[in-house]
């Protein structure tokens, strides 16, 4: 299992990049809808890489917790699903029932949207202030599959908490950790290297 991390190449700051995205379902969305009056939590994940099996759960719990607090979350799906069926939208459907995501889990078929925000693994997350800031990239905690550390939202706890109360030059960026996302042969983007 290579690992893989955040490329931190979208600044804190900057503007969050739009996109306009379906769901497994097929029904579309645009970001500025979905977007948060407090702020937005963007995932990305897929459906069989260990890093988001392994946090699925608490990050739905989570993201239930975000949602009082006028903080919206979001899940995308970039992976090529042709070569990864088990990330196919109908599998989609399933995991987020199977781990309480109440939230919409999108299909970036294209992976413009994985390209625009330079996401690097699954999982990789940003947090959004109100305004569509970046204020967070890294990741939901220190645990990994294999170092037997305790899966809290402990990471990005501590950035929300930050940035809720106006002190988001506080927030330090943590590298999150995962497997590649799944590029489509010749859509690698620049910043990809693959292990060998």
């Amino acid at each position: 299992m290579a690992e893989v991390k955040s490329t931190f190449t979208l600044e804190k700051g900057q503007q969050a990049p739009a996109f306009q995205l379906a769901d497994a379902e097929g029904k579309n969305y645009q970001s500025a809808e979905l977007f948060g009056d407090n702020g937005t939590l963007v995932v990305f994940a897929c459906n069989h890489c260990p890093f988001v099996i392994m946090l699925a759960k608490e990050l739905g719990e989570y993201a239930q917790e975000l949602a009082e607090l006028g903080v919206s979350t979001i899940a995308i799906n970039s992976n090529d699903v042709a070569n990864y069926p088990q990330d196919s939208p109908a599998k989609m459907v399933e995991f987020a029932v199977q781990n309480g995501w109440n939230f919409p889990y999108l299909y970036d078929e294209s992976q413009n949207v994985a390209h625009a925000y330079a996401a690097a693994c699954t999982p990789d997350f940003y947090l959004f202030d109100g305004d569509g800031q970046l204020a967070y990239a890294g990741e939901f905690c220190p645990a990994r599959p294999t170092n037997g550390v305790d899966v809290t939202a402990s990471s990005l706890r501590a950035a929300v908490d930050l940035m809720l109360a106006g002190r988001i030059d506080g927030i330090k960026n943590s590298f999150s950790s995962g497997c590649n996302i799944k590029w489509k042969t010749g859509n690698e983007p620049v910043y990809f290297t693959p292990k060998r």
